[in-house]
């Protein structure tokens, strides 16, 4: 699979935010909506978009078949509801759950959760672990949080995760993630800046 062996044959350590082209200008919430409207529109229930990282719906996250024929080990939620299973619905299926209730709207904070989201599928990876990040549709919350994971653990700018996860998933984070991912990316440059 040509894309597997492009990320295998790298190495293995995050490339240095220095190493790479920072000094491109910061896209206005338009400007990435625009990139988010090129390349690949369609998706499937789950699709990989990193190395044992994949991204999905709900559909995927309920199919305990298909979550076995993955060997996810590792799932989470962007789209938690107490009116919903959690982690007692994976029961006897080996896999680490955390859930988030978030709200796909542009009004809702979902910043608070980009460390914590990095963390869990930071340490789902780590330990070879295969990890589903999901939501509703797959393509706001879920995709908001792994965006957030490669700036924060690969040392992406916004634009290079969004290229990264476009070549394999369409996505459309709303416009009030995209303005709280453009505030982390800022965050971003400026500490590595020093």
């Amino acid at each position: 699979m040509a894309f597997m062996s492009r990320f295998s044959g790298s190495s293995s350590r995050s490339p240095n935010r220095k190493d790479c082209d920072h000094s491109s200008p910061v896209l206005t919430v338009f400007e990435l909506e625009r990139l988010l409207y090129t390349g690949k529109t369609a998706c499937n229930h789950a699709d990989q978009v990193w190395p044992n990282l994949y991204i999905g719906d709900q559909d995927i996250a309920v199919d305990r078949c298909e979550l076995t024929k993955l060997r996810i080990t590792h799932i989470l939620n962007c789209a938690h509801s107490k009116w919903r299973g959690g982690a007692e619905y994976y029961e006897g299926m080996n896999i680490t759950y955390h859930g988030i209730e978030a709200q796909d709207s542009p009004t809702f904070d979902m910043s608070v959760n980009f460390y914590p989201a990095s963390e869990f599928i930071h340490k789902a990876l780590s330990s070879r672990g295969r990890i589903l990040v999901h939501c509703a549709v797959g393509v706001s919350r879920s995709a908001t949080l792994v965006l957030a994971y490669l700036m924060i653990r690969h040392n992406m700018t916004l634009v290079e995760a969004i290229k990264t996860v476009k070549e394999h998933r369409g996505i459309i984070p709303n416009r009030g993630f995209l303005r709280q991912l453009s505030g982390l990316d800022g965050v971003l440059r400026v500490s590595h800046k020093t």
